[in-house]
This record gives C-alpha cells, sequence and structure tokens, in this order.
C-alpha cells in the first residue's frame, strides 16, 4: 500500500505546514482528473547521489547563535536545523577559513604585523574558531551524524598577497607552496577537534575582487597552477581525502572551471557554483563536458532586495529544483543566522541587505525562522543524504518538479506551482497508485511516497 506525507507552503502564514489526507484532494471530479497537469515519475532513469543542504556558520552567525541567545533557544534552534526527524535534518555545513564580509573582524589562521612573513606557518591557529565556530558545528555533527562539512576561504593571510592585506590582491607566486600547508593545517586541526572536511575550495568567489571585506583575486590559470603543483600534491603528502572543488563562483563564467579541469581535471574532485549571476544550466554544461566531477551548489544568499513573500520564497524554491536539475549533489545558502540589521558585518562594510536562515534579534533575543528556513525545509527534510535524483516529468512548463528516491526506498517529490492561478497536479508512478493535488498560485509541495 502506497502512502503519502504532504508539506505545503501558500503564504507567510502558512509555511511548511504538515497537511492533513482530507486535505490532497479538495476538487473531486472526472472533469478535475482529466485537466489536471501530469507529472511522472521513473526511478529507473537515475541521475546524482545527494550529500544534501545547509548554510554556513560564518562568524557572524556562530557569534549569534552561540552568544546572543538562551541555552534553551540554542538547543531548539540547533535542533529544528539539524535533527533528520526532530528538524529539517540540514546535513552540509560550508564554514569560511577565516574572516567573510559577515565577521565582527578581519582575521586569518595565520595574521603577521606588516612586513613579516612566517614561511613555516609556526603561528598558524584556528583559536578563532575555538569559541563559537567549533562547539556549533560539532554540535551540528552530534544531532546530525551524516553532515558533511565543506570550507572556503575569502583570503589567504594577508602577507601572503600582493596587497599586503586580507582585502584586494592576489596570493603571490612564492607563497603557493606555504598556502597549500595553510589548507592541510586547517584540515587537520578540525580533524582534531573530532571534525573531518569534507571537501574545500581554494578560493571563495575567485574572480570578485572587494574593496570592503575580505577577498582575493585568483584567474582561472593561478588556481590550476595552486590545485595542481601545490594543494593536491600536499594533501597527498599527509594522507588526506578532502575534495577539492574549483571555481567556488557564479553560473556566468563557466569557462573558468572548464579552464581549471582541463589543465588540472585530475587533482579535481567537482565544480561549486553560486547564484549570483548566470543560469544553472552552466552546471550541467561543465558536468556534461567532464562527466564524473561533481556538481556542488555552495552559495546562495536571499536578501532585502527580493521583498517578502512571493518572491523570496519562490525565488529559493524555484532556483533550487534548478539547481537540483542540473547535477548538483548540495544546495547550501549563506549565513545560517544574521541579526535584527542583516549583520553583523566586518568594519566598513556599510548596509548589508542579506537575510539569514534565522534572525536573531541582539536587542530582544527574540529568534525568527526566516522564508529561507522553510524553503530549504521543503528540501532537506524530505531529501535525505545518499538519495538519488529519478526521473520527474511535467506536462506544465510552469509545475517544477524535482524527484529523489531515498536509500529506504521511499520518494520525495518537491513541486512548485509558478502561475498566477491554481492548479490540478496528478503524480504518476509506476506500479503505484496515482495521486491528485491541488497547488494554489505560487505554492510549493513537497510529497513523501513510501509503501507500507
Amino acid at each position: 500500500m502506497t502512502t503519502f506525507k504532504m508539506f505545503k507552503t501558500t503564504g507567510e502564514n502558512d509555511l511548511f505546514r504538515l497537511v492533513p489526507p482530507e486535505e490532497y484532494n479538495p476538487i473531486k471530479s472526472m472533469e478535475a482528473d482529466s485537466m489536471a497537469v501530469t507529472v511522472q515519475l521513473d526511478d529507473r532513469q537515475t541521475y546524482q547521489e545527494m550529500d544534501g543542504f545547509g548554510a554556513s556558520f560564518t562568524d557572524a552567525a556562530a557569534y549569534l547563535m552561540n552568544q546572543k541567545i538562551t541555552v534553551e533557544q540554542r538547543v531548539e534552534v540547533m535542533t529544528r536545523l539539524f535533527h533528520p526527524t526532530e528538524g529539517i535534518g540540514l546535513s552540509v555545513i560550508r564554514n569560511p577559513m577565516g574572516a567573510s564580509d559577515y565577521a565582527r573582524t578581519v582575521y586569518s589562521y595565520n595574521d603577521l604585523p606588516d612586513h613579516q612573513t612566517d614561511p613555516e606557518l609556526a603561528g598558524f591557529s584556528i583559536a578563532h574558531d575555538e569559541a563559537d565556530i567549533i562547539p556549533l558545528t560539532r554540535q551540528a555533527l552530534a544531532l546530525n551524524p551524516e553532515l558533511k562539512l565543506f570550507a572556503s576561504p575569502w583570503s589567504a593571510p594577508g602577507w601572503m598577497k600582493t596587497s599586503g592585506s586580507m582585502i584586494t590582491g592576489q596570493l603571490k607566486p612564492e607563497w603557493y607552496s606555504a598556502y597549500a600547508e595553510y589548507f592541510v593545517k586547517y584540515i587537520q586541526s578540525y580533524a582534531a577537534h573530532g571534525l573531518p572536511i569534507y571537501a574545500i575550495t581554494p578560493q571563495n568567489e575567485a574572480l570578485y575582487e572587494p574593496g570592503h571585506y575580505p577577498g582575493m583575486l585568483m584567474p582561472a590559470e593561478a588556481q590550476t597552477e595552486f590545485i595542481f603543483n601545490h594543494l593536491k600534491p600536499a594533501f597527498v603528502r599527509n594522507n588526506l581525502d578532502t575534495k577539492i572543488l574549483c571555481y567556488d563562483h557564479n553560473w556566468d563564467r563557466p569557462d573558468y572551471p572548464l579552464t581549471v579541469l582541463e589543465h588540472a581535471g585530475e587533482a579535481v574532485d567537482g565544480v561549486a557554483w553560486h547564484w549570483y549571476g548566470g543560469d544553472a544550466s552552466a552546471q550541467s554544461k561543465v558536468y556534461e563536458a567532464f562527466a564524473g566531477k561533481e556538481v556542488h551548489f555552495t552559495e546562495g544568499s536571499g536578501g532585502e532586495w527580493i521583498p517578502p513573500f512571493e518572491q523570496a520564497f519562490s525565488n529559493v524554491i524555484r532556483t533550487g529544483i534548478h539547481i537540483l536539475r542540473n547535477y548538483s549533489k548540495s544546495l547550501v545558502l549563506w549565513n545560517m543566522a544574521l541579526d535584527e540589521h542583516n549583520g553583523p558585518t566586518v568594519p566598513g562594510f556599510g548596509q548589508s541587505t542579506c537575510r539569514g536562515i534565522v534572525q536573531i534579534n541582539q536587542q530582544t533575543g527574540d529568534l525568527v525562522y526566516t522564508l529561507d528556513y522553510y524553503a530549504l525545509a521543503h528540501f532537506s527534510a524530505l531529501i535525505r543524504p545518499k538519495a538519488v535524483q529519478i526521473q520527474s516529468v511535467s506536462s506544465d512548463d510552469s509545475i517544477y518538479t524535482v524527484a529523489f528516491r531515498n536509500t529506504d526506498g521511499s520518494t520525495a517529490l518537491v513541486l512548485f506551482n509558478d502561475e498566477q492561478e491554481g492548479k490540478q497536479v496528478k503524480i504518476e508512478m509506476q506500479d503505484q497508485e496515482s495521486l491528485i493535488v491541488y497547488m494554489e498560485s505560487k505554492s510549493a509541495i513537497s510529497l513523501f511516497i513510501s509503501n507500507d
């Protein structure tokens, strides 16, 4: 017997709500059945295996969650974020290696006074992370043992760069080997805390050189040289199996990962992508050119530039479905938490417009789950780690779909109605009974389908 569990979002007051069975088919007639949009599932056609969904413990997010709420609030929010059954089961964390734009100060793991260098990295230390980031990451892993940890630097230490600062500049070639060891020490230091780093990228947003927060320009040729001749050999020497993902930037420049994969492919495990430019189809273009290389989506932020509800929620669901349909093994949003002013940010950053997965008010201590939390829930609560994408075909382009077969044999299906009118949707699966659901305009439905 086939059983269904349905979650629905129709608006700001109806977010990821478990729907009782009597609401599944609000319109029951032969006419409605014949007029329904058809979504066909076929688990004989399979695609990528999922690592999971998540966000980032930036310095800002970790500080808020570890220091600005009560112990009871922290237990609640961590459970709701990471627990596979009592929460939404987030299973990927992407932590910045050092300061990003969302940090209270500019820092690396090897800061020095001007004009000093440390070739042996004798001063390397992750002490900064031991205050907030590591304790929360350990809690997350305890709540969800299937958690995978990704890490990305916004900048090398300033003394390694042409600018002499973590802001602007490029990595000097004479420090390529030292910087490779910097990654090794980071991975080893986290491992000493019981935190295995699953994958790294050599540089966050390698084609962007911001003037008001840490960043580092790393052209494709430089990244190729760094990975192939320095980073991968350092991992091999130290028996590290951490994956190396190249690029870590927007969809609008697929030429960059194509260049790196062409010249350093044997040292690269896959490509990381962001959504701030271009289209998710770029993921497939690169995947099809280099079959076997993993696809990961490592950063997309919601923010005040996309007003709630319809645009904000719909953007994450619609784009998330595109990301997954283009071979991605992960879907990672940005800050796990931000405050009432969309911060904290590094000094001099200016006005922040980004939105966290949760909002923590520094003045009142109030904790609010944002639209991004509920959008992630539509995916992460039903599509579990190691789930495999199966074919889903909609007869109407305005009904977006993506489907996965979980390891327990259950099926997870995410639907989004992008039309201005409601629609009947008939879900057909081979050897199983079909189901008709009604979807309001701009609504999302997640279905958990199992055979008892």
